[in-house]
């Protein structure tokens, strides 16, 4: 299982880390949120790795762009709801800060690969540049 390559990524590695934290804090989610924020936010999280690794299976640059922008919605989405969460009460503050500072590298991570998928997308329409 050497061939993916999604695996070496650090916008991978940290996002499904978020994943792991926020099904963690889910447990302490009031059992009448277990079907709306508590599923909403599984979804954006995992969403996240998801898009990544789907990204790297694609052969075009143009692909992998969307996909990584996907990503990096879900990111957004998952943080605002994280937020709420938070502001009702459902969420510890050092919980929130533990998973905003997370968010907050996985964020840096996907903007990252943006750019070296983006220079590359340049590169390959100017090869003198």
């Amino acid at each position: 299982m050497k061939d993916f390559y999604y695996r070496k990524l650090d916008a991978f590695n940290l996002s499904k880390q978020l994943v792991i934290l926020t099904y963690q804090l889910l447990r302490k989610f009031p059992d009448h949120e277990r079907f709306s924020l508590c599923e909403q936010l599984r979804r954006s999280t995992v969403s996240i790795p998801s898009n990544i690794a789907e990204g790297t299976g694609r052969f075009s640059l143009k692909d992998r762009m969307r996909f990584i922008d996907i990503a990096y919605g879900s990111l957004c989405e998952a943080m605002c709801q994280m937020e709420i969460a938070s502001d009702l009460g459902y969420v510890e503050t050092n919980d929130f800060q533990q998973f905003e500072e997370l968010a907050s590298r996985v964020s840096m991570t996907i903007i990252g690969l943006k750019k070296n998928y983006e220079l590359k997308m340049n590169n390959s329409i100017n090869p003198q540049a």
